[in-house]
This record gives C-alpha cells, structure tokens and sequence, in this order.
C-alpha cells in the first residue's frame, strides 16, 4: 500500500505540474486582463518548450498509477482518486491543443 501511494501521489504531483505547463502561454494573457503585465511574463516562454515533455511524463505517471492500482488490488479504494488526476491531465492536454483559440478568445476580450 504504501508503494501505491508513492504512485498516487506522483500521479497527482505530474498532473498539477502537467496543468501549470499548459497554461504557461494562456496564463500571461489572463494576468494582462487583470492588469498585472510586466516583463517578468518572459519567464512563461522558457516554460513553453518543455511543456510537451512534462504533458508526456504526467501521462505516463498517472498510467503507471492505474497499472499499479490495479495490479494490487486496490482500484476501487483509490479509482476516484486516479479519476481526479487522469481527468487534470486531460485538462492539460486539452488546453495545449486549444491554445491558440483561448488566446484568441483573451485577446478579444482587451
């Protein structure tokens, strides 16, 4: 069990850096529209190239975690838990793949 866990919180720790990563190039936007620009928004641009890698590292980390999950035993015990962090990084992927169109949207709203 306590190997699981290990994975478990892995999972989610990949699936909240996944979603950081993602939103590194709609965030900048989101913080212009509220006012709080700045040249420290730069920082954001080195992110965006290593987003794909962090995206398909989060995806293995919580694959593995279903795997593992499953293998012991324990999936109805923690099967929301890995719905919780299987559904963040699906979110993240799909704002990588929609961010052009968010930024157009943030950019209609100035």
């Amino acid at each position: 069990m306590r190997k699981l866990k290990k994975y478990l919180s892995l999972s989610y720790l990949g699936s909240v850096s996944a979603l950081g990563v993602a939103t590194c190039c709609v965030l900048p936007m989101v913080m212009m529209l509220l006012g709080l620009g700045g040249s420290w928004l730069a920082v954001f641009g080195r992110i965006a190239a290593a987003s794909y890698y962090v995206l398909a590292i989060s995806t293995a980390l919580v694959a593995v975690s279903w795997f593992v999950a499953h293998r012991n035993g324990t999936l109805a015990n923690l099967k929301w838990w890995l719905v919780g962090s299987s559904a963040i990084t699906t979110l993240a992927w799909v704002i990588v793949f929609n961010e052009a169109q968010i930024n157009d949207y943030l950019i209609m709203q100035m």
